[in-house]
């Protein structure tokens, strides 16, 4: 079967930063959908019309993957809104309960220093503003079902990267 949109492709790669420093292996095959939510824009188009075995390099400039870095999205708040362990390298949904900072998005912020009356928040992928490479192996393809094209997904993260977070929480 030829990739068409909307189809499920299954994967496997091998993410670096431009320097060539390991940020990803996908050694086993997942499943994402075409012409959804899933992959990048320009890893869609180096699938499309492509058949299983197909390989690639692609080098992702930081707008094609997860974007620039914006320091609008780093803030403070107090220490004392956060658990007695926290951490640089933990993730919160969203900002504390009693959090001051205002207009701020909805998204999961990094714990990037702590200070004994304040912690800084970083609001920003941990991958924005850094331009990537990835090597792509077409490993399968499928048509997709009704739910997985209603719902934009076949519902795994597009990415587990490997950064300070424990190895088992996803990062999205």
């Amino acid at each position: 079967m030829q990739v068409t949109r909307p189809c499920v492709v299954s994967l496997r790669w091998r993410l670096d930063d431009a320097q060539g420093q390991l940020i990803d292996e996908l050694a086993e095959p997942m499943e994402f959908l075409l012409g959804g939510d899933d992959l990048f824009a320009k890893v869609e188009a180096a699938l499309e019309g492509q058949e299983i075995g197909f390989e690639t390099d692609l080098a992702l400039q930081p707008e094609e993957a997860f974007g620039d870095y914006d320091s609008n999205l780093v803030c403070f708040e107090a220490r004392g809104l956060f658990p007695q362990d926290v951490e640089p390298g933990m993730q919160f949904e969203g900002l504390p309960e009693g959090a001051l900072t205002e207009g701020m998005p909805d998204a999961v912020y990094t714990v990037t220093e702590v200070y004994p009356e304040h912690v800084v928040l970083d609001g920003n992928h941990p991958l924005a503003g850094i331009g990537l490479r990835m090597h792509l192996k077409l490993m399968d393809v499928r048509p997709a079902t009704e739910e997985e094209v209603l719902a934009g997904s076949v519902g795994e993260p597009i990415f587990m990267v490997q950064t300070g977070a424990p190895p088992d929480e996803p990062i999205h």
